[in-house]
């Protein structure tokens, strides 16, 4: 069953997530990052934001938890609230 890692940022700004987006269509992904997909939801009235990254199995999860969590602040889009592991129940695309 695949897994989630939810994150959720309080003073991301819209500058911000463009920021991130050009960084991530310009440059690599880290070294051990391996979702098999990622959403970036961003409220900008509120300046939240929440990073869901899938994963495929338990270690594809330990190893990108463990760099994204030794990230360097100013790498992420803001402030850091919370983080949890969700197993994927239901997935579907269309």
């Amino acid at each position: 069953m695949p897994l989630a890692r939810v994150v959720t940022f309080t003073g991301v700004s819209s500058d911000r997530i463009e920021e991130i987006r050009r960084d991530m269509d310009e440059g690599e992904q880290p070294e051990g990052l391996n979702p098999s997909d990622m959403f970036v939801l961003h409220d900008p009235d509120s300046s939240e934001a929440v990073a869901i990254l899938l994963f495929d199995s338990d270690e594809d999860y330990r190893r990108g938890h463990e760099v994204l969590d030794a990230m360097p602040t100013p790498e992420t889009p803001g402030q850091r609230t919370s983080v949890k592991r969700y197993d994927v129940a239901i997935r579907r695309s269309r």
